[in-house]
């Protein structure tokens, strides 16, 4: 009944994880394990195939049951939906931390089938609406380009909209974005406006620029930025948008920073 910190991570590498047909800690007729989380302050989940919409199978049940929880990472856990996040912000009022690594999957849309992200912008909406207390959140994403350069019926989940919901979370303090290409320079304004952000890091993000930092510039409110990979910004972009300033001109692979083993 004191658990507070609960990991689970299937041990197969990026690629092989999605040949699996499940979530591997699925027992048959088993929907629930006997896993009291009345106290769990410490969530992560990694690598778990679920169905959208379908039952609380495995350890998806643990979402949305937490009500103490403050830290949550979910690395490239497939099948959740914006159902499934608003369900957790309503119930963990307590969440201070949130870290999302997501994959593009195939959704039906009416009579169409889109490849995206399982999440959409009203997800952050409700997070940023019902937990009060957030103050980091960490977005990373295998964005649907790198899969194959000739598909386009996809949409990527985080964009100019998505950093207009996260400006209205009131005590959001750290913010790190990784391959998000969708944020453009015009989301920076929004990066500007939002009461309590003071740490920043953009690696990966091809459309900011140096124009999008010169709001960041003018505003003097950072005390951290962290930039790589973003051919856009320049070195002398940087200057003095943060009290403290890294601009990585050799920065780790994007796989690493993805965790693509």
């Amino acid at each position: 009944m004191k658990l507070q910190k609960f990991e689970f991570e299937n041990e197969q590498g990026f690629w092989s994880f999605f040949h699996q047909d499940r979530d591997t800690s699925y027992k048959a007729d088993t929907y629930r394990y006997d896993l009291l989380c009345e106290s769990l302050k410490d969530l992560r989940l990694a690598h778990l195939l679920t169905e959208p919409e379908g039952p609380e199978i495995g350890l998806r049940f643990l979402l949305g049951k937490c009500k103490a929880l403050e830290r949550l990472c979910l690395e490239y856990v497939s099948g959740l939906i914006d159902n499934d996040m608003i369900a957790l912000s309503q119930t963990c009022k307590n969440l201070k931390s949130i870290s999302l690594w997501l994959n593009p999957e195939h959704y039906n849309v009416g009579d169409d089938i889109v490849f995206r992200t399982g999440f959409t912008d009203e997800s952050l909406k409700a997070l940023a609406l019902n937990c009060p207390l957030l103050q980091d959140v960490e977005l990373t994403f295998t964005g649907c380009e790198h899969w194959d350069p000739h598909r386009r019926d996809f949409a990527l989940f985080f964009n100019d909209d998505g950093m207009k919901a996260l400006s209205t979370a009131q005590f959001l303090e750290t913010l790190s974005l990784i391959d998000c290409d969708e944020v453009t320079d015009h989301g920076m304004r929004f990066a500007v406006h939002s009461p309590s952000l003071i740490n920043l890091t953009l690696r990966y993000c091809y459309n900011v620029s140096d124009v999008g930092l010169s709001e960041l510039v003018h505003a003097q409110k950072l005390e951290s930025l962290v930039v790589g990979g973003c051919p856009m910004i320049s070195e002398k972009g940087v200057q003095c948008a943060a009290k403290s300033v890294c601009y990585e001109v050799k920065c780790q692979s994007l796989a690493h920073y993805k965790r693509l083993r």
